[in-house]
């Protein structure tokens, strides 16, 4: 199928692009170019959690990534009792007013959980739904004392 199309492609004298791993695979009417994807690494942000008790960890991680993965996986005690699926607020965090305002707008259903939160305050998210950008680098983000498991 894949081939077929290639010769469709160039008997056509089309051109045509076509996305395949880590090479791009392009067609013209009378050549076939392989070349490698550049491939970048992503950037680190490294920020501070801050737990209920006070106790701080910093971590490293990378953008993109959502704040309940990076806590799972620095061994950082966030919860997330329903896995990031958003029916729950077990991986609710407290943001400095600087970062809160620079997060993406809050869902509907994010809200809906987050009503549910213990500790709630006007800086609230839930971790699984944010995700990690250039902005929080040194920032702290808090944990709240006590979560409510309702599942």
């Amino acid at each position: 199928m894949f081939a077929s199309r290639l010769s469709t492609a160039s008997r056509r004298g089309a051109s045509t692009a076509i996305t395949r791993s880590f090479f791009h695979l392009s067609t013209t009417q009378h050549n076939v170019l392989l070349t490698p994807f550049i491939i970048r690494p992503f950037s680190q942000v490294t920020f501070t959690f801050i737990d209920g008790e006070g106790e701080k960890k910093t971590v490293t991680a990378n953008e993109g990534q959502s704040l309940l993965d990076v806590a799972h996986e620095h061994d950082v005690e966030l919860e997330g009792a329903c896995g990031g699926e958003l029916a729950c607020s077990t991986c609710h965090l407290v943001f400095e007013k600087r970062i809160f305002e620079q997060l993406p707008a809050m869902s509907e259903e994010e809200e809906d959980m987050l009503d549910l939160a213990w500790g709630l305050t006007n800086t609230s998210r839930l971790g699984c739904q944010i995700g990690v950008t250039k902005a929080m680098e040194g920032m702290t983000v808090q944990i709240p004392d006590e979560t409510d498991n309702l599942m």
